[in-house]
């Protein structure tokens, strides 16, 4: 990645860098699978039969690169924009990452463990939506009341939340195409909705994946080469705290406070500028 390219990617939010990956993928592994190998695609998809997935256990999280057309990615991308954007007005980016790869990985979980009852095996699943439809209903359920505008209407969240896990209702039980797939939907769903819901109850149930994912992190950052030694002089350490760290308490008091009014009262509660301020938050995060 070229120095610029770097820049601008460093600058977009967590969920338009999702986007960005998801979008290189499916430019790189069309290409390489339709001109170089393949059956490269085949690595990376989440295959329905539990024996296929103990052979390629990273496909729980890597199917939800993949996806089957131009159509399908554009989709499933719009609405992460869309629901990634409320999100990140509410919470950093590690909370959108937690409901978005929880997520992921609950629909993989649905899709093997319900495949066998509606399809003859041998499928294989593919596309981020479980993911999105984590983050999605998540929204819904935390600020059901907030109102977004569809087309020519403001519609309330949670409107938008039941109609979507409706239509994949809907597609199985008439026994229509994609089931599966339908099926990982509702389990992104099921994932989101908890999730919201134990969270206004206090209580963070991806505070053990962040603490995964910051492992695995640090376990693929590259390691700062250690600097020669030096003859120093360092400056006594004052007792009491800076400026800059008076100033960065103030700005966490001041975001806690204002999620403890969503908590209470709702996002509509909140003035122009708490939600301004919100969301500047959350892009530096």
């Amino acid at each position: 990645m070229s120095g610029g390219l770097r820049y601008q990617y460093a600058r977009l939010s967590v969920s338009e860098k999702l986007i960005a990956i998801n979008i290189a993928v499916f430019i790189v592994i069309g290409l390489l699978g339709n001109i170089v190998y393949p059956a490269l695609e085949g690595w990376f998809v989440l295959p329905a039969d539990f024996i296929d997935f103990i052979g390629q256990p990273w496909s729980i999280i890597t199917y939800s690169f993949l996806h089957s057309g131009i159509l399908h990615l554009l989709w499933n991308m719009y609405v992460l924009y869309i629901a990634g954007r409320i999100l990140l007005n509410l919470f950093d980016g590690k909370r959108l990452l937690n409901v978005y790869f929880l997520g992921v990985i609950l629909g993989g979980m649905f899709y093997m463990l319900t495949d066998s009852l509606f399809s003859s095996g041998g499928g294989v699943l593919l596309g981020a939506s479980a993911g999105v439809m984590a983050v999605l209903i998540f929204v819904c359920t935390y600020i059901p009341n907030q109102e977004v505008r569809i087309i020519f209407f403001n519609v309330k969240l949670w409107h938008v939340g039941v109609f979507v896990v409706l239509i994949d209702l809907l597609q199985i039980s008439s026994g229509g195409d994609n089931i599966g797939g339908r099926i990982a939907h509702l389990g992104g769903a099921f994932l989101g909705y908890v999730y919201a819901r134990q969270l206004v109850q206090g209580r963070d149930i991806g505070a053990g994946f962040s603490k995964f994912l910051d492992g695995l992190a640090n376990t693929f950052r590259a390691k700062e080469k250690k600097a020669p030694l030096k003859t120093v002089y360092k400056k006594q350490k004052s007792n009491s705290k800076s400026k800059a760290d008076y100033s960065k308490d103030a700005h966490q008091r001041k975001i806690d406070s204002i999620l403890d009014k969503i908590s209470k009262s709702g996002y509509e509660s909140l003035s122009k500028a708490e939600k301004d301020f919100l969301f500047k938050a959350g892009k530096e995060d």
